[in-house]
């Protein structure tokens, strides 16, 4: 035990005192030197043993990683009559800027006596969740009627506070037994008045919670504020009671499907026609696109390799032209070797990350409101693939007969850094659609994974068949460096979401203010970023392969 207690002293980090949170900074800063070594291991046996010790190490920090995630006060979910049952505040904010999160005391409400923050798992830390426990009394089974919380005297400056965050349409998101619920905190009535500065800011004192029951376990709870309201519109100080209702309601749900709700009022039913129709339309265009593509391989293509291999004599009388004369030159080295099989490896890594997600999302294992477990999984896969970034990398590199080793795994690692910025992200932003960007950066849950895994294999068919035409188009130009201009036509899908990104935030969102705005396009920028890099792996693969393939076809001296 002590061994243990030395050894996870160790893994803390300065400033945190969370053995969870500590573990997910050690994993995030460990991850990518794990390539590295893993690349070098093969130049000697002693970085190989050096390897065998981190991965080892890294095993048991992931090990006891999954182990903090299990923890749960109340995992079993089963009351008896009167029991309390955990309510904790989480976050206010303004609901048109949901980036722009705050801790739900620094607004004045009442405060409990003793404040408890809950024990938070390695998800909770990702995703930026502050549980703190609230003020509001809601024991199993036990009804209430206008119960006071408290009785507070605000000042001017709180009632200034509570003006401008009703102003900015706020609300507060909650957990009780593990299940959300939001409310917004007041409410503007600018019913029939013209002018801004006459409107109204009334403040809701009073919450009514309605709570649905089947047996000893929660199911549902909503949460609706009655007409008790506070008129902020004057800045002075003012007597406000906060109040609560609390009534149950019995239920035949199921406990198992108590989540099936919020999957139904997410995004489905009334868009999911819609989503088929848009991915059959996909289909098509995508079917039509390899049709074409095919039929002018048989018969262009096609026709020069015949030349080639059955009349010999009448291939080498005549001269050679288009793709054909450049035989000797197509696969002459591309330019910073280094570089462009660091960005192979990486992106190879956020495609095998991308798919795993996407496969755990189809299985069902992301159910909505799962607090942190796609963050928790990006940083378990992420870690885990390390190794194939650097072993990607490096095998190309070797192929290349690169020598600069050092410039190698500075690139190596320089790419890699920047792209774990996507673990704190959505991976589901993989095609700049209206329906997935409100998902992403508003407060709808999309849970349509099969949806998106069929989005996904077709913009991988359209990325690969398009480089592979616009490689064709280089080679016939008798233009043999396509190296890097592939990668960039596959990874310029990147440039097209960020552009959208931009149409959206100021034609389609309602989203304003600086901070929003820089969360916005940072995030966007280092996931379009990801996908640069993804996508760009996949159409110079692609090239590659039609590259060799139609010049092995060939005979020549």
């Amino acid at each position: 035990m002590q061994t243990f207690n030395n050894f996870m002293s160790l893994t803390c980090f300065p400033g945190t005192s969370d053995p969870c949170e500590s573990t997910c900074l050690y994993i995030l800063s460990v991850s990518p030197f794990i390539a590295c070594n893993l690349c070098l291991s093969f130049l000697s046996k002693k970085f190989r043993r050096m390897v065998d010790a981190l991965t080892t190490h890294l095993v048991v920090v992931l090990i006891i990683c999954c182990g903090s995630q299990v923890r749960s006060d109340e995992s079993d979910h089963r009351y008896k009559a009167g029991d309390p049952v955990p309510l904790y505040a989480n976050k206010v904010g303004p609901f048109q800027n949901p980036s722009e999160t705050y801790s739900y005391f620094d607004l004045p409400y009442c405060s409990p006596v003793h404040v408890k923050k809950k024990k938070e798992t390695l998800g909770e830390v990702l995703n930026g969740d502050r549980l703190i426990s609230a003020p509001y009394k809601l024991d199993f089974l036990l009804e209430k009627e206008s119960e006071v919380v408290c009785r507070k005297k605000l000042t001017k400056e709180e009632v200034s506070q509570f003006r401008t965050a009703v102003a900015k349409d706020y609300y507060f998101q909650m957990y009780y037994d593990d299940l959300p619920l939001w409310c917004f905190i007041g409410r503007v009535d600018r019913h029939g008045i013209a002018e801004q500065t006459d409107y109204k800011y009334l403040l809701f004192t009073h919450v009514h919670f309605e709570i649905f029951y089947n047996t000893d376990r929660v199911i549902q709870i909503n949460a609706r504020t009655p007409q008790y309201v506070v008129n902020l519109t004057e800045e002075k100080e003012m007597d406000v009671d906060f109040m609560y209702t609390v009534t149950w309601r019995k239920t035949n749900t199921p406990f198992e499907k108590r989540m099936e709700m919020y999957s139904q009022s997410s995004l489905l039913p009334h868009h999911l026609e819609t989503h088929w129709f848009s991915v059959i339309n996909s289909c098509a265009t995508v079917l039509i696109l390899i049709v074409c593509l095919v039929t002018f391989y048989m018969r262009v293509l096609r026709k020069d390799i015949l030349e080639y291999t059955h009349d010999k004599e009448l291939a080498y009388s005549q001269e050679e032209t288009g793709w054909k004369n450049i035989h000797g030159d197509v696969f002459r080295y591309p330019k910073h070797k280094s570089l462009f099989a660091a960005a192979l490896g990486s992106g190879t890594q956020l495609f095998i990350l991308t798919i795993s997600i996407l496969i755990l999302g189809v299985f069902g294992v992301f159910y909505p409101y799962n607090r942190g477990a796609l963050l928790t999984a990006m940083v378990v896969i992420y870690t885990m693939t390390s190794g194939i970034a650097g072993y990607s990398a490096v095998s190309f590199y070797c192929q290349l007969e690169g020598t600069n080793w050092d410039a190698f795994f500075v690139g190596l690692c320089s790419l890699r850094s920047a792209s774990l910025i996507l673990l704190l992200l959505c991976i589901e932003q993989l095609q700049h659609c209206h329906w997935v960007q409100l998902c992403v950066w508003g407060h709808r849950i999309y849970t349509i994974y099969v949806i998106l895994f069929i989005v996904f294999i077709i913009l991988l068919t359209v990325t690969g068949f398009v480089t592979v035409a616009l490689t064709y188009l280089l080679l016939a130009a008798e233009d043999h460096e396509w190296w890097w201009r592939s990668f960039l036509c596959g990874g310029s899908t990147g440039f097209s979401i960020y552009a959208y990104s931009f149409y959206y935030y100021y034609m389609r969102s309602d989203m304003s203010g600086l901070l929003q705005s820089s969360f916005f396009f940072g995030y966007m920028a280092c996931i379009c970023y990801g996908i640069f890099l993804m996508l760009g792996t996949i159409g110079f693969h692609a090239s590659f392969l039609f590259v060799r393939h139609i010049y092995g076809s060939i005979k020549c001296e």
